[in-house]
């Protein structure tokens, strides 16, 4: 069989369509939830709808970044990117919410090989100058769709059918697999290889049953109930049989050693705190535009929208100048934008309007854009090829379990906020479902104007716990940026 010569910009050109991709799943979604909700019902299973979707990507990202490692980037992203596809036609019929939390759960089990990889495939294939140069274009083309991913979603829940947020990944996500597949070139060192599936069981198991226990306890269950101790057990005992694992295991999923390496652990967990605040910017923030303020999905997708916008100019400069005045004092601040922008947050009002939040969210982006830049670039160029796909999907790994432990734990203290307010009031007429009524422009209208001030009140004072919690994750990061190494160091 001839080799393939790798065709460098019909590669890159597929990797930016992976990340159009991404970046719509994340935006397009997060501005039609709460049209979603108010055709399926369930508000109590909101969080569930990124949690699944976030869950299943967390522990598999680990699994194809090593699966990548020792087959090659080609056959492991493809393999992936069809999963994601069959979960995004399955969410598209869900009828209830039921249905699309488990389709939204297979949708992830593939999302975990596109964005890792893809970044790991521009590592194998550019210099460490042209990454910084090729991460621009990443990170205009992920700002742009983004944007777009506000737009498109608020355009389809109104005028189409929400479904179509799900759909619109299928000619994105063929044309991705024609590009890698046809057009780059790899030699993988054909040897006997032995995979981790113990390490990939007790990672899976482990994380599941943390992320059940942020949704669940304090609402569904007590925290000091049976199920809750019970999870956490299996959490705590899965984690340390997981760590025995890794050291013992002669191809290890997630190899210990690259933990050794502070800048990877600073890095990794700066990427977590991060994670957290932006999926409770991206999750709550249309909720409280059109639940608590009462406007439309296209107003909520245009505030959100300013995050893609800070996030592109962040992310350009980042590559431009970081290699001249280092990694570290870019991190530092990239995280102090984010915690500037955490503060418009914890201050947003009703009558401040929604360019409060969106300014907020320009600099929450910027921030971001710079400090992630510097992440996964200094990661790797820190590690040598073999290391490169399980120390990139590293880092997104974090960055997916912070969004996942975000929406789980941001979720449980809006649900049992909710819950705690209402609770207050007649038990027949309110309960956390009424939300459903609340974000629906039609029967809202209907609402008697003290029911209403009663419900938007209620959501208005969860949401504002949720944003609270933002800021002190934003304090976190900044104080953790403050440890990323100054050195740079170059990997043979």
């Amino acid at each position: 069989m001839a080799i393939i010569k790798t065709n460098r910009k019909i590669v890159l050109g597929s990797i930016l369509l992976a990340m159009f991709m991404a970046a719509i799943e994340g935006t397009i979604v997060a501005t039609a939830i709460p049209s979603i909700v108010a055709d399926l019902g369930g508000f109590s299973l909101f969080s569930w709808v990124f949690s699944s979707f976030l869950l299943a990507q967390a522990v598999t990202i680990p699994i194809y970044g090593k699966l990548a490692d020792l087959y090659g980037r080609k056959p492991v992203f493809t393999f992936g990117v069809l999963i994601f596809l069959t979960g995004s036609v399955l969410c598209g019929f869900a009828k209830t919410m039921n249905m699309l939390i488990l389709f939204r759960l297979i949708q992830g089990l593939g999302a975990g090989a596109v964005q890792p990889i893809a970044m790991t495939i521009v590592g194998d294939i550019f210099t460490m100058t042209d990454r910084a140069r090729v991460q621009g274009y990443i990170s205009i083309v992920w700002g742009v769709s983004s944007i777009l991913g506000p737009g498109l979603g608020a355009f389809f829940v109104q005028y189409v059918r929400w479904s179509w947020i799900f759909w619109v990944n299928i000619p994105i996500g063929v044309l991705t697999v024609v590009g890698v597949w046809f057009f780059l070139g790899e030699t993988v060192h054909k040897k006997e290889h032995k995979i981790d599936y113990v390490g990939s069981a007790l990672i899976f198991i482990s994380i599941s049953a943390i992320m059940v226990v942020f949704i669940q306890a304090g609402t569904v269950w007590s925290w000091y109930s049976a199920p809750v101790l019970l999870l956490l057990g299996v959490f705590l005992v899965g984690t340390y049989f997981f760590v025995i694992q890794e050291k013992h295991a002669s191809e290890p999923i997630m190899p210990l050693e690259i933990w050794r390496d502070p800048l990877i652990v600073v890095a990794n967990l700066a990427t977590l705190t991060t994670g957290v605040v932006l999926i409770g910017v991206a999750s709550f923030l249309p909720t409280y535009i059109q639940g608590v303020m009462g406007k439309s999905p296209i107003i909520a997708g245009f505030a959100l929208s300013f995050m893609s916008i800070g996030w592109i100019i962040g992310a350009t400069v980042a590559g431009k100048v970081m290699l001249k005045y280092g990694f570290r004092r870019i991190a530092v601040v990239g995280g102090s934008w984010i915690l500037m922008g955490s503060v418009f947050f914890i201050t947003l009002r009703p009558e401040r309007g929604w360019p409060w939040a969106g300014m907020g969210c320009l600099l929450i982006g910027l921030g971001m854009g710079l400090a992630r830049t510097v992440f996964i670039l200094g990661i790797q160029n820190s590690v040598k090829w073999e290391r490169r796909g399980v120390a990139t999907a590293s880092n997104m790994f974090m960055n997916i379990l912070g969004n996942a432990m975000g929406a789980a734990v941001l979720g449980g203290i809006l649900n049992s906020t909710l819950t705690r307010y209402l609770q207050g009031f007649s038990r027949d007429t309110f309960n956390i479902d009424v939300i459903n009524v609340l974000l629906d422009p039609v029967k809202r209208r209907m609402l008697p104007q003290e029911v209403l001030r009663i419900m938007t009140s209620g959501l208005a004072i969860a949401l504002q716990y949720v944003f609270w919690g933002l800021f002190c994750l934003a304090v976190l990061s900044f104080i953790l940026m403050l440890f990323f190494p100054a050195e740079r160091r170059d990997a043979v």
